[in-house]
């Protein structure tokens, strides 16, 4: 049983940073200390010039990211605010200045699926599943700002895939449409992210930073106001139904209000 609280652990290795979501028992799922924490890491190596990739990974090899840790939502008030501070913590990791690479290994889904979407270039092992399938769980939703990242990189028929029937998709067929960089097996996974940052770390910095934030930009460009919306997801009958019955460990019933 690991004893240690959840959150993320950041090594500097000459000009490579690792940052590791540390919470296995809950296959690695983002309490907000950890969201908020992710957002310092970022803001801070945003300002490193020697720091010129970043590597994300999950600890253990069962999860890159399993989603946020659900008892936040439990007391949650201004429920609609939260998909807003998370846009914020992800424009962090979207914007930040250098090449960034997400190592994945078993689930990437929800908030794990964004973070690897944020990230320049994904490897995982050939097993990794990826979605978001809170149609089966939770009931929510996401803000304008991440379903238009993931639809800009994912596509809109495997976005629509991932959240209106909750599928989780296999790694070979996001190789097969770009989306993942590679795949290896789990004892080659590090040594292919690795090789793939060493390459990165010697690429021209201003050319690398200008090219993703320009990107960057040009996907946010034109949102929309989504606000009522999210609002109608977030104060739904069915959101709260969704958060109890996971933590019941029971399959939700949903009423469609």
């Amino acid at each position: 049983m690991n004893s240690t609280p959840p959150c993320i652990n950041l090594e500097l290795d000459e000009s490579i940073a690792h940052i590791t979501f540390n919470n296995p028992t809950a296959r690695n799922a983002l309490t907000w200390p950890m969201y908020e924490e992710l957002k310092r890491i970022c803001d801070d190596l945003a300002n490193r010039p020697e720091i010129r990739v970043a590597i994300f990974r999950g600890a253990g090899d069962k999860a890159f990211v399993s989603g946020s840790d659900i008892q936040q939502f439990v007391d949650l008030k201004e429920n609609e605010a939260y998909e807003v501070a998370v846009d914020t913590i992800f424009h962090s990791l979207q914007h930040l200045p250098i090449p960034t690479i997400a190592l994945i290994e078993g689930l990437a889904v929800g908030s794990g699926l964004l973070i690897a979407t944020a990230c320049d270039f994904r490897i995982s092992t050939s097993d990794a599943r990826f979605g978001i399938p809170v149609a089966k769980t939770l009931g929510n939703c996401l803000s304008p700002s991440n379903l238009s990242w993931i639809a800009n990189h994912l596509g809109v028929p495997m976005v629509k895939r991932m959240l209106l029937s909750a599928e989780l998709i296999k790694a070979p067929e996001l190789l097969n449409s770009g989306y993942l960089y590679q795949t290896t097996s789990p004892d080659e996974i590090v040594e292919a992210t690795e090789v793939l940052a060493n390459k990165l770390a010697v690429l021209a910095p201003i050319t690398q930073k200008v090219s993703k934030v320009t990107l960057a930009r040009l996907m946010e460009s034109n949102l929309p106001d989504c606000t009522e919306l999210m609002r109608e997801t977030y104060n739904s009958v069915d959101f709260k139904e969704g958060v109890n019955a996971f933590l019941e460990a029971r399959p939700p019933k949903w009423l469609g209000k």
